[in-house]
């Protein structure tokens, strides 16, 4: 995998060896425009995870395997489509408030403010993620196996033909902590059922 056209919105430290990419995420950071109202008025957006993008344009299929050491609420690894801090989605494997006190697999589309949904549980640290793009339309998709693959949700954005596609990470309520990315495969291809992601 080669990381030479990747840049960064809000920088941090990435390393790739022996097919790993490792993206840190500093203390206090996420992507997050609150829908819950405060005093009668949507708070800033928060938007100062670190994300290591490329530029994709057209349809196109992402996938990576996400790992990390959960520490605190909201810890989490992340793929990211990312027009602007208004404009993005993305599926992460997190350390969410479920009352089962699990990791899940969490998916937040933002189109100025943002949703949050919990998905599956999960039992361990890590997890296969896919990101399709068919026109305006996107997919996201998890795995236990990285073999077959299960629909998370399916949504659009008002996005420009090329869009920064990449790896978020964030700690919103913690120290910080190394993100872990792998078996990682970027392909511009347009998949034939984008409900099912191929």
């Amino acid at each position: 995998m080669n990381f030479g056209n990747f840049k960064w919105v809000n920088e941090s430290k990435a390393e790739y060896k022996d097919g790993v990419l490792t993206v840190y995420a500093p203390s206090q950071t996420d992507y997050f425009n609150s829908p819950v109202k405060e005093n009668g008025a949507f708070p800033e957006p928060v938007a100062n995870a670190s994300l290591f993008y490329t530029e994709l344009t057209g349809d196109f299929v992402f996938k990576s395997k996400v790992q990390l050491e959960f520490k605190n609420f909201y810890d989490a690894a992340a793929l990211l489509v990312y027009e602007n801090e208004n404009v993005w989605a993305k599926l992460a494997l997190e350390n969410s408030d479920l009352p089962c006190r699990k990791p899940a697999v969490v998916s937040v589309v933002t189109n100025r403010i943002s949703d949050d949904c919990n998905g599956p549980v999960m039992d361990g640290n890590s997890v296969w993620f896919q990101i399709s793009r068919v026109d305006d339309c996107f997919a996201f998709h998890y795995s236990v196996d990285g073999v077959e693959y299960n629909m998370v949700r399916v949504f659009t954005l008002p996005v420009g033909q090329t869009v920064k596609v990449g790896f978020e990470a964030q700690a919103p309520m913690g120290e910080g902590g190394n993100r872990y990315y792998s078996e990682i495969s970027i392909q511009n291809k347009r998949v034939e059922n984008i409900r099912a992601g191929y």
